[in-house]
């Protein structure tokens, strides 16, 4: 097979809008040498040191995060309310505003390229091993392929991970009020799984303020709270179940 025919079919083997990885190519038999002479081939571009694209093809930020997810098999994903949004669960928010926001493992960093590149949009990364990487996560069909993003139940934990300084907390009860038809076994495993004491307790009296049918299947005596009270601001409303205390506004939200 000729060099042409083997970088056509390789090429192909991905959806538009995917980005190549340099690592994953050189693992499928492309060196540094061939890439550069397909690049002067017209080819392929650059868009950033380590990442490819096929001629007359432009890269969206969720084919970038199909080919880490998929190429360089990273956890990263779209998480909190910008998961939320591409789930519809929230219609309002984020995508709106021109900004995603990205969780991955603790050990997990976005290349160079992804953070240089200019996607239109603001990217806020957050690195974390509150939750394990492997439960939590649905495929999400992005036109030619499917992009792992956060549950709903995952997605709100990550904006209560995010609370005070970057998330607004009546906001997250305005998201949980909207969750009425989660599956109380997720939650169960993510509450059981989280190690963040804040978003387990936050999570649990939002849900019990909310009256949701699937909180009655929770079980506390699974959940390790942890000790000791928890402020998460000044002059709020001590909750005494939970052992938080909260804004005014969210205690009095109706």
């Amino acid at each position: 097979m000729d060099k042409q025919q083997k970088i056509n079919r390789f090429l192909n083997s991905q959806p538009p809008g995917v980005v190549y990885l340099s690592s994953w190519l050189t693992e499928n038999g492309f060196s540094t040498q061939l890439l550069n002479r397909y690049k002067k081939s017209r080819w392929i571009y650059s868009i950033g040191s380590g990442a490819w694209m096929r001629m007359g093809d432009k890269p969206t930020y969720q084919g970038a995060l199909f080919a880490l997810q998929e190429q360089a098999n990273l956890t990263i994903h779209p998480g909190g309310k910008t998961a939320l949004s591409l789930l519809g669960k929230v219609h309002y928010l984020e995508l709106s505003i021109k900004q995603i926001t990205l969780f991955g493992r603790s050990e997990e960093k976005l290349p160079a390229w992804f953070l240089k590149y200019n996607w239109g949009l603001k990217v806020d990364y957050y690195s974390s091993s509150f939750l394990p990487s492997n439960i939590g996560l649905q495929n999400l069909e992005q036109g030619a392929f499917n992009l792992l993003v956060s549950n709903p139940a995952r997605a709100l934990m990550e904006c209560l991970y995010l609370v005070p300084k970057k998330q607004e907390l009546v906001e997250c009860y305005e998201i949980m009020e909207g969750l009425n038809n989660l599956r109380p076994k997720q939650v169960q495993e993510l509450l059981e799984a989280c190690s963040s004491v804040k978003v387990k307790r936050l999570f649990l009296y939002m849900a019990e303020k909310a009256g949701h049918d699937w909180f009655k299947y929770t079980n506390l005596e699974k959940i390790d709270l942890g000790k000791g009270k928890r402020s998460l601001v000044k002059d709020g409303v001590y909750i005494s179940k939970y052992r938080i205390t909260v804004p005014k506004a969210l205690e009095n939200y109706e």
